[in-house]
């Protein structure tokens, strides 16, 4: 176990001490949001990123030991294993080397190899391949045998060739070597399959397309592999064979008598029959790996981002769920969130409806005292929030709202427990106006897949990017922290150390006892117990509680070295959160203890200072252009506003309101070269773009964020980097007209120099 702490030590670059502290909380049951937010002192101030990844790490070396215990035992019971074999296997540091050296004792299926050895062939596969100068002929007659099935000299000699074959296949220094020659020269060549042009149109760039492995992009790794798996494109991942090959020879090869023929002829069918296959096979599960880390990894950004996006707060909202025929389904929700009202207006179906709309809406925004109208950005959206602007509501702010993931609860069991007697319609657009006053209190009650920030969510690892996207959310959820007398138990089951079952329990036990007064009482709740409470009570708010500290983030075992800091200060912990002046006197080095570090009491006094503060931004309205509401509206050169709604690898996307998002390339994201978009926008972020290239046919926008973009009309943005020319992809392999040079027989001593790098690559 130490030796694994010093591995990821060196990994992470820290210190061996914090990696052995936190795997110590984590096996204790501590979670990643409570030993990054008050376990300072033993961690050394690790943050949740690096503290999450100490767990992956130790997660994926435990899974190698059990893999390598699994493998020591299997060659146990089938006798083959030797001190020099147990020693190879305890030293494997990647489940690729582990698997290598075991490869050639692992029971396997009939192959030709096998059944050559049931002929009893093996003796003269052995003697070929050590090649030395024996009569080949003579002693390839002596296995001529018609009762074993070896009825002729060929046979004999092809029976050891497919020992032989199997033999290189499985020679773990052969497949190291072979590994990395593939991740340095292995290309991805996609081509459309015949007949399948049209079918496939939106496949169209990799129709006829060759890049290098090792430089793809994670996006356009998984389109060529759904292209493939919708029947559409045919894709491969090969190096020159040439090069393979002779990589081959320059290890097994090693005379130029006729044994050494037939070792060169088992080299070349190996090669194709079993060691092609396999690297590819195991090229392909890498970049898949690699392109569904990356995915997941721009998903959970894109979702923290969306999570944490400014409250309005506690208002009285009305929200709409709009639609054109069968109208727009209006709510009324009071401070906390809870449905006064529900009804329908049908303000895009005539005359007569319009006027009945308009009454409606000043009657319901006057009978509630409606601060803040809430319109959901699907179909209607902009139509809808015209007509709410043209009502001239004084005092009231409009807000488009995106709804994504709405339907998707309002079926849910979620929202039919909530609301059992309403229909879909109704639930739908209580959770657009929910979703403005507190985004993160809405979103968690939906699948995080389904809000709409992610690409190729369906084609990653889906067990991977579930336990992403839960990270991601008691991420949120904690940094920000929950009201405990009002939150769902949707929320709370995020909450550090609850979980589903506890959340109900504190739901129902607050519905039977009323509001808990103090975060002590939290220890009543049924099956909570003294770690839940210790991991969960420092984000828990409890407003107007009995102790101001619990409306803050110091957590209850820190309560009696704030009292002492107000004893020695002569007032009291209340009079002390109230006066700036008060804190600024308190001098933390005089409560340094060997628990407690500066770490910890500088967040104390951030605490003192604002307690329970929010951590998101502030709200802030937002609307889009009049008379732009569809893609027929837009011209090239239009300066729009927008907001950011999803962010890749390749450029951000943006609503500016004409029901169809337009994609700022990387390269029109700034006035710079930008590497990654994150350093320039934000999903939920308001942005100004300039309309660059509009396909309508295909609906594609092309947008801008320069700032000296004014094209005009019919000007062209330029090609975005994904779109360049399958030349531009080719390999630096070889000749550029003709097959790869394959690489001179020293390339084995540079190889040699590069196994280094195998060993993080293939964990």
């Amino acid at each position: 176990m130490l030796a694994h702490h010093k591995i990821i030590a060196a990994a992470l670059k820290i210190a061996e001490k914090q990696v052995t502290a936190t795997v110590n909380l984590l096996d204790e049951g501590a979670t990643v949001p409570f030993i990054s937010r008050y376990r300072k002192e033993l961690t050394g101030s690790l943050d949740e990123v690096e503290v999450a990844a100490i767990r992956d790490k130790v997660i994926q070396l435990r899974d190698l030991d059990k893999r390598r215990e699994a493998i020591l035992k299997s060659m146990t019971e089938l006798g083959k294993l030797t001190p020099e074999l147990e020693k190879k296997i305890n030293e494997a540091e990647t489940i690729s080397l582990l698997e290598d050296i075991y490869l050639p004792y692992k029971p396997k299926r009939k192959t030709r190899a096998s059944i050559a050895k049931e002929k009893g062939l093996e003796p003269l596969a052995l003697q070929i391949f050590d090649q030395k100068n024996f009569n080949l002929e003579a002693e390839a007659d002596k296995f001529i045998d018609a009762e074993k099935g070896v009825n002729s000299l060929e046979e004999a000699l092809a029976g050891a060739r497919d020992i032989m074959a199997e033999m290189i296949s499985e020679n773990a220094e052969a497949r190291t070597k072979m590994r990395l020659y593939f991740h340095d020269k292995a290309a991805f060549k996609a081509e459309v399959i015949k007949g399948k042009e049209e079918e496939g149109i939106k496949y169209k760039d990799y129709f006829d397309w060759h890049e290098p492995v090792k430089t793809a992009a994670s996006h356009r790794v998984l389109a060529m592999r759904r292209g493939e798996k919708e029947l559409i494109l045919r894709l491969d991942a090969l190096p020159p064979a040439e090069g393979a090959i002779e990589l081959l020879e320059n290890q097994f090869v090693l005379g130029n008598n006729g044994a050494s023929k037939q070792v060169q002829q088992a080299l070349e069918d190996g090669y194709k029959r079993l060691l092609e296959p396999a690297m590819e096979t195991e090229l392909r599960v890498l970049t898949k790996q690699k392109a569904d880390e990356e995915a997941i990894r721009v998903f959970a950004e894109n979702a923290r981002q969306l999570l944490l996006a400014a409250p309005m707060g506690q208002k009285n909202v009305l929200a709409i769920d709009p639609g054109f025929r069968t109208g727009c389904k209006v709510v009324c929700l009071d401070k906390q969130g809870q449905l006064l009202e529900n009804t329908a207006i049908y303000p895009h179906t005539g005359q007569g409806n319009v006027k009945n709309a308009e009454f409606t809406i000043q009657q319901l925004c006057e009978k509630h005292h409606i601060e803040a109208i809430a319109i959901g950005n699907g179909t209607a959206g902009r139509e809808t929030e015209s007509f709410i602007r043209n009502l001239n509501l004084p005092h009231v702010t409009i807000v488009m709202v995106n709804e994504s993931g709405a339907s998707i609860y309002s079926a849910s069991e979620v929202a039919r427990t909530e609301f059992p007697t309403q229909d879909i319609t109704v639930r739908g657009a209580v959770s657009i106006g929910r979703r403005l006053m507190d985004p993160l209190a809405e979103l968690v009650k939906i699948d995080p897949k389904s809000i709409g920030v992610g690409q190729y969510q369906h084609d990653v690892d889906q067990n991977k990017l579930q336990a992403s996207l839960d990270d991601t959310v008691i991420s949120a959820v904690n940094a920000v922290g929950v009201e405990l007398n009002t939150a769902s138990k949707q929320i709370l089951a995020y909450v550090s150390g609850l979980g589903p079952t506890l959340a109900q329990n504190i739901v129902e036990y607050r519905n039977t006892h009323g509001a808990f007064k103090n975060r002590e009482s939290l220890k009543k709740v049924p099956r909570l117990g003294d770690k839940a409470y210790e991991q969960a009570a420092g984000f828990l708010r409890i407003r107007n509680a009995d102790n101001i500290l619990d409306t803050s983030g110091v957590h209850p075992e820190r309560y009696s070295l704030v009292d002492k800091m107000a004893k020695d200060l002569g007032t009291t912990v209340s009079a002390l959160m109230k006066d700036t002046q008060l804190q600024k006197q308190i001098k933390p080095q005089q409560y340094v203890t060997e628990e407690i570090g500066l770490p910890t009491l500088n967040d104390i006094l951030k605490e003192l200072a604002k307690p329970g503060r929010d951590p998101r931004e502030a709200f802030e309205a937002f609307s889009f252009t009049d008379g732009v509401n569809e893609i027929a509206d837009l011209k090239i050169g239009m300066k729009l506003p927008g907001i950011v709604t999803n962010i890749t690898n390749f450029g951000a996307f943006v609503d500016i309101g004409v029901h169809q998002d337009g994609l700022v390339h990387t390269s029109q994201l700034a006035n710079r070269f930008v590497a990654n978009p994150n350093d320039v926008v934000k999903v939920h972020q308001k942005v100004e773009v300039t309309v660059m290239e509009v396909d309508a046919a295909r609906k594609r926008i092309s947008l801008s964020m320069k700032t000296e973009n004014s094209p005009k009309s019919g000007d062209r943005s330029p090609k975005p980097k994904e779109q360049k020319s399958k030349q531009d992809f080719k390999p630096q392999t070889g000749k550029s007209n003709s097959k790869p040079k394959p690489e001179k027989k020293d390339a084995d001593g540079d190889l040699q120099e590069k196994l280094a790098k195998l060993k993080g690559m293939f964990k």
